[in-house]
């Protein structure tokens, strides 16, 4: 094996990397501040034997699934780091794309969060979205909100995952974080006996079909405060792809159960700052009587305009988030162009 695994877990992590990817004909890579970089010249490329080395060694008895299906999630942990692994087959050799996952739960407060959305860990009950692209710091964000509710209340947390990402300790909640595929069948089976486990709060790693919906949905209709993901960029967009996972005979019911279940709805991108890193920006849209009415109504391409005029209620839009950003010299105007959603509204206040 050309290096030793928890060795570059190790220097990655020194470096600040979010992941490391091993792919065969080329050397190690990491991704620091979303762009992938070398480890140094003195890593030559990893051949096809060496990247099968690393995956027996990291998948240990769990291998024989990758033969089978060609693929395997696992949580690993190197030393003291804990890492998301994916396993993949391409080309009769095995690839590694690895999540390096932090120690500690950063406070809400730390991660440049909407002020609204403070005040989402002391909701009772209702379905909150927190949305955006892979990498984007989901996880992260529903790991923190956890946190506070762990701190601050007195209740059970369910949480469903794949895999679990965060370690959360006990505070003044009992937890119960379940991985799918180990603990539970799917996240459709495991949200379903969730039901009978009383809990206050449950979160799901991400809705990815009919069945988990549709019971996240019941979930939050009958008084329990559910979390969960979805991979879309905006507000009305998480609207739509719920809605748009059921026939078209079932949409009207949905939106009517959208609309009396649905709390608020975050997405977040991770844009460079102008001093190297990257930075929150940050959409917060809290769902309103006028939006609850335009979510009834099936009209979500009006929900960015509510958006924009409910900043009393807490809103912000994502081009008003990258807006504050440039204003406080945080990004650059052509990092607020390229994240825009509406070109047209940020040069309105960019040059």
């Amino acid at each position: 094996m050309a290096v030793e695994l928890g060795a570059l877990i190790a220097q990655a992590k020194n470096y600040g990397a979010s992941d490391v990817h091993l792919v065969c004909g080329l050397p190690p890579r990491m991704r620091v501040d979303g762009e992938l970089v070398g480890f140094g010249n003195d890593i030559p490329p990893l051949t096809a034997a060496d990247c099968e080395a690393y995956a027996r060694k990291t998948a240990g008895e769990e291998y024989a699934k990758i033969e089978k299906t060609g693929e395997l999630d696992l949580a690993v942990t190197f030393g003291r780091i804990r890492c998301r692994i994916n396993l993949f087959r391409r080309q009769g050799a095995v690839s590694a794309a690895i999540r390096l996952l932090s120690d500690d739960i950063p406070p809400m407060i730390a991660l440049g969060l909407p002020s609204a959305a403070e005040k989402l860990p002391s909701l009772k009950r209702g379905l909150v979205l927190v949305t955006g692209e892979t990498g984007s710091g989901k996880s992260t964000t529903l790991a923190s909100i956890l946190d506070c509710i762990n701190r601050t209340r007195r209740g059970h947390i369910i949480t469903l995952e794949d895999p679990i990402e965060y370690l959360h300790k006990p505070v003044n909640c009992v937890i119960n974080q379940r991985e799918i595929g180990a603990d539970t069948q799917s996240y459709s089976t495991g949200l379903r006996a969730c039901l009978r486990e009383d809990p206050d709060v449950i979160l799901i790693g991400e809705m990815r079909d009919l069945a988990t919906v549709e019971t996240a949905l019941t979930a939050a209709e009958t008084g329990h405060l559910v979390f969960a993901t979805l991979h879309t960029n905006s507000a009305p967009d998480s609207i739509d792809r719920i809605v748009d996972v059921f026939p078209e005979m079932r949409q009207r019911q949905i939106r009517m159960q959208l609309s009396t279940t649905l709390q608020a709805v975050l997405s977040q991108q991770l844009v460079p700052r102008r001093t190297g890193g990257r930075v929150a920006a940050c959409e917060f849209m809290v769902v309103t009587p006028a939006i609850r009415n335009l979510i009834r109504e099936g009209k979500t391409p009006q929900i960015a305009g509510s958006m924009a005029t409910s900043a009393a209620e807490g809103s912000v839009t994502m081009d008003q988030s990258l807006v504050a950003l440039y204003r406080k010299q945080i990004i650059s105007a052509d990092v607020a162009r390229s994240a825009a959603h509406d070109l047209d509204y940020i040069r309105k206040y960019i040059v």
